[in-house]
């Protein structure tokens, strides 16, 4: 039994999106970010940054006590490693796989995070900020645009854990700024993904805890005022 703590942000919807693909057994555990439940002590436990997702597998492979993973990319590695699923078997292939996780949570997830606080989020319009971050979100647009020339995924013919960092991050597109008819190749690879029943089954599971919108006047302060001092152990 895997157990999910998360949210149904492009972090959150990475884990549920490779659970679902390979049938995990797994139980959601919800962390309203927008009431601050990433702050509760238990989370802390085993999420020490404060940040969804996190998991903790209750039947590792080997035997031993539940091991708790935080930080999305780790998760989705710790998941490939466990299983078997999700990455290519040479270490050509798994190397390849690696790099385009690293690409997106090193550069697309970041820059686009910026690009939608900055666009959508912050309460003072600083076009030089959008204009950044916006410009940088379409770069990595078409840095993956043009990998995925010639190939239905990210690291080739099989759909890896590559593809399932990368979409989520796609998905508010418009949020964005961004046009998908710009990158005909994104778009091909978007729209498969997006129709997987894997995929649907993620995205139906992650919209079942909505009952709001995440970021509102309530909650801003918790999602973008915290420094060091915010919480004491």
């Amino acid at each position: 039994m895997i157990e999910l703590h998360y949210w149904p942000t492009p972090n959150g919807h990475k884990i549920a999106m490779f659970l679902e693909e390979f049938g995990l057994d797994y139980e959601i555990h919800p962390v309203n970010i927008s009431a601050g439940d990433q702050f509760r002590p238990e989370f802390l436990a085993f999420s020490p940054n404060n940040r969804i997702p996190a998991i903790i597998d209750r039947a590792p492979a080997d035997g031993g006590e539940p091991v708790g993973v935080f930080e999305s990319g780790a998760i989705l590695q710790y998941l490939a490693e466990k299983t078997g699923h999700g990455t290519l078997g040479d270490i050509r292939g798994r190397k390849t796989v690696n790099e385009w996780l690293f690409w997106q949570v090193g550069g697309l997830g970041p820059m686009a995070g910026q690009n939608h606080h900055f666009v959508q989020y912050a309460p003072e319009r600083i076009d030089y900020a959008m204009t950044r971050y916006v410009n940088e979100t379409n770069r990595l647009y078409g840095v993956l645009d043009r990998r995925l020339a010639g190939r239905a995924f990210i690291a080739g013919d099989t759909y890896t854990i590559a593809d399932m960092a990368c979409y989520p991050w796609i998905v508010p597109h418009e949020r964005q700024r961004q046009n998908l008819a710009d990158f005909p190749d994104l778009a091909r690879w978007f729209a498969a993904i997006r129709d997987r029943p894997s995929t649907v089954r993620a995205y139906a599971r992650g919209e079942a805890l909505r009952s709001g919108p995440t970021v509102n006047d309530a909650s801003r302060s918790v999602l973008f005022g915290q420094t060091a001092s915010s919480h004491t152990k």
